[in-house]
């Protein structure tokens, strides 16, 4: 009896010691910089940005706008080809990220159109938020452009788990892009 009561006082223990040293510990250097600012999807859901999109996963981040007609569409087909070749680890290891440059104007309602037509599914978020918010995001991913007309077509495919970073051109060859992300996503780190 004496032996159970030492092993559970030892688990309880343990159990405490983690417990307090998850509380106590500091953002990671990511989180930091990511920071979690909140975006709203094209269903309105709220995302912050670090903790709910990055952490531990890979992802895929663009720009854009609704109503550019000229290099967005190209490069938002090539995102759809890349959700088609991982379907199968959509949303649970690989999310898309497109963020808009016009926030005032792409209002998740509108972003939800928007999505269906390039047939976005569960794991390829359009995201929105407050000006400040949004231009915030953009600042810290490279993204941001006084006039809209002006964005680039580069797409960052980052890996949370092992810090791998890598940008694309956008309006590359769809199977050069998509190589791209599967070494991201499978990088291991060593």
């Amino acid at each position: 009896m004496r032996y159970r009561t030492r092993v559970y006082t030892a688990l309880v223990l343990l159990i405490s010691a983690v417990s307090m040293f998850a509380q106590n510990e500091q953002p990671s250097a990511a989180e930091q910089y990511f920071t979690n600012t909140e975006l709203v999807d094209q269903n309105g859901t709220p995302h912050k940005f670090f903790s709910g999109l990055l952490k531990g996963k890979t992802v895929v981040i663009s720009s854009f706008h609704t109503s550019c007609t000229s290099t967005v569409p190209v490069y938002n087909r090539t995102l759809g080809k890349i959700q088609e070749e991982f379907k199968d680890r959509m949303g649970s290891e690989l999310l898309i990220i497109s963020i808009t440059l016009d926030p005032e104007n792409d209002t998740s309602g509108k972003l939800k159109e928007y999505a269906a037509k390039f047939n976005a599914g569960p794991g390829w978020l359009f995201l929105t938020g407050s000006k400040a918010d949004v231009e915030f995001m953009l600042r810290k991913l490279g993204y941001y452009v006084e006039d809209i007309e002006a964005h680039n077509s580069v797409i960052t495919v980052g890996n949370g788990k092992t810090s791998l970073w890598k940008k694309v051109n956008g309006l590359a060859n769809a199977g050069d892009v998509i190589e791209a992300v599967r070494g991201v996503l499978d990088d291991k780190g060593n």
